[in-house]
């Protein structure tokens, strides 16, 4: 399989990745809500376990968006986004462990993790979108932890900037099939 066809098939069958990013920032605002309205404890815990399920729900949401959720067998690219989550497992380590001493640090250290991926994700889908949503989140990051931004506010940013990129992937990817069919 060439590199090209790769991408074109994460592409097809994950909608670009829109899906996943939907389901993520879903997580982030219920995260981000849940500090507003009840504790940190509880609202990092939602994020914790909220965010095992974004995966699957993502595959739900591509399966609804008439999307396999599933790419070909021997897809090289599959390596790299299995290995680009290791950067979550890490990073959710470091922001736990700041948690304790700084906890508003908690959500800008993930919002940082996230947008580092989601560069790997222009990899993966051979999407430039990706870019301007990791750094986008990226920077993000960096304002909430220079300006000590109150513990909800970044997950409520971040959930606001993944559901907006969401849709502009969604509707950049249903674009470009639309264009070879023209």
């Amino acid at each position: 399989m060439k590199f090209i066809q790769a991408q074109e098939d994460m592409r097809k069958s994950y909608f670009g990745g829109g899906p996943g990013a939907l389901a993520s920032g879903l997580v982030w605002l219920t995260a981000g809500i849940t500090a507003l309205v009840s504790t940190q404890q509880i609202s990092v815990l939602l994020f914790f376990f909220g965010g095992m399920l974004i995966h699957p729900m993502g595959i739900m949401l591509s399966k609804l968006l008439k999307r396999s959720g599933k790419h070909i067998k021997g897809n090289p690219l599959s390596y790299l986004a299995l290995e680009s989550t290791f950067l979550l497992f890490i990073g959710l380590f470091i922001a736990y462990l700041v948690l304790q001493i700084r906890p508003n640090y908690f959500f800008s250290i993930m919002i940082l993790i996230i947008g580092a991926r989601y560069l790997v994700f222009s990899t993966i889908y051979g999407m430039r979108i990706y870019w301007v949503f990791g750094a986008t989140l990226i920077i993000s990051g960096f304002i909430g932890i220079l300006f000590n931004t109150p513990f909800h506010l970044i997950a409520l940013i971040g959930g606001i900037i993944e559901i907006l990129f969401s849709f502009i992937i969604l509707y950049l990817e249903k674009r470009n099939l639309k264009i070879p069919n023209e």
